[in-house]
């Protein structure tokens, strides 16, 4: 029977254990932590029974995942839950750019955009499922439906800045941009309208869900689905060198490229080393979550029904915090992403105390408290919020990257989403997996098509490695 190994037990590291084992293949899971999941796990750090995502919180590409879907992993306890609202975004006046799942819905809450979000959303999220047979793995290969994915497509290379004077209404702008920022680089750069686009389509073909119980319920399910198929877990062993890996006909990493130069060293090519260690990492995330009694008291009627609100004010705002993060810069009034995933999923609250999180996009490494500044953020459209604020816990970026050593700087995107890392993954290659040494993959988020908990990355890289195998 062949043997593989793979590296890291993230929501990619499971999908492509998943994938190989499925064929028969003989996979032990290597874990350096005492618990699987990587950025898709929850906790009960604050008060007992009080239920927090850990880092992944709302499920928009998980959800139309072909890879997860294949699973039905209903079967083993996921169950998806929706708010009425999936994302608002507030400005200062009191209006808000209000996100449904139903693209009629978000259109007609847009005044004189209404026929531009129609345009520009409607065809592409009615055909999701074809177009993320596409996007869904490496940008540069023969693509599946040349003419839809051209379509789609040809408004991804644009800035978000550029493409965001398509609309007329500031709330549709700021709407837009919030979910741009998501890929935390400059707005004005290129291709960064690709990742508002990707997750407004597809949020508008599956909504912005929440697992039922906790993100812990996607890796629950993973893990169910790996044991039935007579896949190994082994917690608690930390690889940090070559010699430390069991001989295998196939080897995959769910690791960062500088963690896997670091282990491999010389066995690696020297211009695969040299792609790995100039590997660079994007903006961090700083961390708090919130036990809050009663609900968050938003000024927007349309945000207390949301499961996510993004706080930045403005288009020109957004694009400003962002400009500075990556320059290092703190912003006073960062971008913060606030997550009420309770309103979909009640049996995370205990009592009439609800779980609250927040992040900020702040400078990788920022070493700085950012509590305040999210908390202000929040006061600034739910004034009142800091009174109902009975307990949280704070995750810096340096913790962050304790959390998940492949979240370098608090980079939670594992490496900076910029054009040429967005469109090849850690060096300029067709072939984003391999590594260029025999029988051994990359798997992590570092690789196409990025982050999100939809173990494609996984899945795609153990394609490869099958293939290779001739299997």
């Amino acid at each position: 029977m062949s043997t593989a190994v793979v590296v890291g037990a993230g929501p990619n590291g499971l999908a492509a254990a998943i994938t190989l084992a499925a064929k028969g293949i003989d996979v032990t899971v290597l874990e350096a932590t005492d618990r699987i999941g990587g950025g898709v796990r929850s906790s009960e750090y604050v008060l007992p029974g009080l239920v927090f995502d850990d880092c992944a919180a709302i499920h928009v590409m998980p959800a139309g995942s072909r890879f997860i879907k294949n699973l039905g992993l209903d079967r083993y306890g996921l169950q998806w839950r929706w708010t009425e609202v999936d994302c608002v975004h507030p400005l200062d006046d009191g209006t808000a750019g209000a996100l449904y799942r139903s693209v009629e819905t978000t259109a007609d809450g847009l005044g004189v955009d209404v026929s531009r979000w129609q345009l520009l959303f409607g065809g592409p999220s009615r055909r999701f499922d074809e177009l993320s047979e596409d996007i869904m793995g490496p940008l540069l290969r023969v693509p599946r439906h040349p003419l839809g994915l051209a379509r789609f497509g040809a408004p991804t290379v644009l800035p978000a800045a550029a493409l965001a004077r398509v609309f007329r209404t500031p709330q549709a702008r700021a709407l837009f941009g919030g979910v741009a920022a998501h890929t935390f680089q400059p707005l004005h750069h290129p291709l960064t309208s690709a990742i508002g686009l990707g997750i407004i389509t597809a949020g508008h073909a599956n909504g912005w869900p929440v697992a039922a119980g906790g993100s812990q319920a996607i890796t629950n399910a993973f893990e169910a689905v790996l044991t039935e198929l007579g896949g190994k877990i082994e917690t608690g062993v930390r690889v940090t060198s070559a010699s430390q890996l069991p001989p295998a006909d196939i080897t995959v990493f769910d690791l960062s490229p500088t963690a896997i130069a670091g282990i491999l060293g010389d066995r690696l090519p020297t211009r695969v080393r040299r792609a790995f260690d100039r590997f660079r990492y994007g903006p961090g995330a700083f961390k708090v979550d919130f036990a809050v009694e009663g609900d968050v008291p938003w000024t927007n009627a349309a945000a207390r029904q949301a499961g996510t609100v993004h706080l930045g004010g403005d288009f020109a705002e957004i694009a400003a915090t962002e400009r500075d993060i990556h320059a290092g810069r703190m912003p006073q009034r960062p971008f913060v992403l606030a997550f009420q995933q309770y309103l979909a999923d009640p049996g995370r609250s205990v009592g009439t105390v609800n779980p609250v999180s927040a992040y900020a996009h702040v400078p990788n490494g920022y070493s700085g408290d950012a509590a305040e500044a999210i908390i202000t953020q929040i006061e600034r459209f739910a004034p009142g919020f800091r009174e109902r604020i009975v307990g949280q816990a704070v995750r810096s970026t340096t913790e962050m990257s304790v959390y998940n050593t492949n979240y370098v700087g608090g980079d939670i995107n594992t490496g900076a989403k910029d054009i040429r890392q967005l469109t090849f993954g850690p060096r300029t290659t067709l072939s984003p997996y391999t590594i260029g040494v025999p029988g051994m993959y990359i798997c992590s988020a570092a690789t196409p098509p990025g982050p999100g908990g939809h173990g494609m990355c996984g899945a795609n890289a153990a394609a490869v490695a099958l293939a290779r195998l001739g299997r």
